[in-house]
């Protein structure tokens, strides 16, 4: 339209032009104006179209990338996506990294699911059993749902995207969400400075300290959230690191192939071990859940916490004035031994849902956007959790989570807990719980440790009936 009306002003132009032409030469200075006016006239239409070519240029621009986003599926499509929301900077990560690719592809909705918090891995049992299991979730138990074949092998731009994964047989199923998460002790800083009392540079030393803090009285040394039986692998792991694994890491293999067994002398020093640390847990530790924890060491109700880095921006919003220290516990032989490094765990596709094109398309296109840095970057953050991937976001971090971060650079041993490997050492299923179960059993008084290691051993053997990665029992 534009144009069009420059071409009415530029032929008006040209035809009074004509006309002036037809007189004397008395009207040059006429003739001089309006060569003027039609020299302007024809730089203000150069100069329209030149803003017209660049709006179009703009606009082809918008489109291809319109074009693009909407290519990547070829009609509407909806995915389910669940992932564990028990944890608050969990729920509010995702939450919003939905809400973000939403907006972005207008052509694929990302519905979520909650995810029923600590007993996540029953409810995504109970999704599977009643026919609705997600399209896209966060994968724990991922093993035994890979050998149900419910998983799809991701793709390899998917794989490069991260430094490490773990494979099943040359193949890859999750996309690990960040580096395992490293437990330490998380302390009242103030608490500490107020007494005088520095981190403990050995085993020793800490055990001493909790005993100072016990012999106050004004609060607990440790706080424990043992009413959720999950939290209990935090110490245990600790533990059985201390006095299994450093004296033999294919503990659970030689189990498997029967040259040894739980009544073994490493994991009666397991429990020792417990023992010995769990006397400095709160009164009515076994009755706290884990969400209490926080609520305890904020309000001075104990003075450290032995968890994961995610526990770092949940203490923060308790209390923003909060000042927190953080230290790993060394192991008795003087070696730091950590969790951390990549896990068995992380994002997956269902099989079911990779057999439409637009599905696994739109799964495999969301795991992407999940990881590009300013979407990780508010994973990583609100969770404190270590990036995982080759592209590593900007982190606005604590000075603590860089103490962690330190740490997994310089420990002795970084792996992942003893319930999260695979292979020959990898659980059957169920047996974790209830070593946690026997474990509470020996701390309350109920059971010795001699009796629980038989009573593990009796569980373990029939465990193998079913499951035994030696032998190929249990392994489709």
């Amino acid at each position: 339209m534009k144009k069009k009306l420059l071409a009415v002003l530029l032929s008006g132009a040209m035809a009074a032009a004509a006309l002036t032409g037809c007189g004397g030469t008395d009207k040059a200075p006429a003739d001089n104006a309006a060569n003027t006016q039609e020299d302007a006239a024809a730089e203000d239409a150069d100069a329209a179209d030149a803003q017209d070519e660049a709006a179009d240029a703009e606009a082809s621009e918008d489109t291809a990338g319109a074009a693009d986003t909407a290519s990547v599926v070829s009609a509407p499509t909806e995915l389910t996506y669940i992932f564990a929301d028990g944890d608050e900077g969990a729920k509010a990560s995702m939450n919003e990294i939905v809400n973000k690719f939403n907006e972005e592809y207008p052509d694929i909705t990302v519905t979520i699911e909650p995810g029923n918090g600590g007993a996540y891995s029953e409810f995504i049992k109970t999704k599977d059993s009643v026919g609705e299991f997600p399209d896209v979730m966060e994968m724990r138990d991922t093993a035994m749902y890979v050998r149900a074949g419910k998983l799809e092998t991701l793709s390899d731009d998917i794989v490069s995207l991260f430094r490490t994964t773990t494979a099943f047989d040359g193949k890859v199923y999750t996309a690990p969400l960040g580096g395992e998460n490293t437990n330490g002790i998380i302390y009242n800083k103030t608490y500490f400075d107020e007494n005088g009392w520095s981190e403990p540079a050995t085993y020793d030393e800490f055990i001493e300290l909790c005993q100072k803090i016990a012999d106050k009285g004004d609060m607990a040394p440790l706080v424990v959230g043992g009413q959720d039986i999950w939290h209990m692998g935090f110490w245990f792991h600790k533990a059985y690191n201390d006095q299994v694994l450093s004296k033999d890491p294919d503990f659970i293999k030689h189990c498997y192939d029967g040259s040894k067994d739980f009544t073994d002398e490493t994991i009666k020093a397991t429990f020792e071990e417990m023992q010995t640390i769990m006397q400095y847990a709160q009164d009515g530790w076994v009755s706290t859940p884990d969400a209490q924890i926080t609520t305890f060491l904020v309000n001075d109700m104990a003075a450290m916490m032995y968890s994961g880095t995610h526990m770092f921006s949940q203490i923060a919003q308790a209390d923003p004035e909060f000042e927190m220290g953080w230290f790993a516990v060394p192991s008795p032989d003087g070696k730091t031994r950590l969790v951390g490094g990549g896990g068995i765990g992380g994002l997956a596709i269902s099989a079911e849902a990779a057999k439409d094109p637009d599905k696994k398309a739109a799964a495999e296109e969301f795991i992407k956007f999940f990881y590009q840095p300013d979407n990780y970057k508010i994973y990583c953050e609100k969770l404190s959790a270590i990036p995982s991937t080759v592209e590593t976001p900007s982190l606005e971090v604590m000075d603590v989570f860089q103490e962690v971060i330190d740490a997994n650079a310089t420990a002795d041993d970084l792996a992942p807990m003893w319930n999260g490997r695979v292979g020959e050492n990898e659980l059957p299923p169920d047996f974790r719980n209830f070593t946690y179960k026997t474990l509470i059993e020996v701390l309350q008084g109920t059971r010795d440790i001699d009796s629980a290691c038989e009573e593990l051993n009796k569980t373990w053997q029939v465990s193998m009936q079913s499951f035994n990665p030696i032998t190929g029992v249990g392994i489709e």
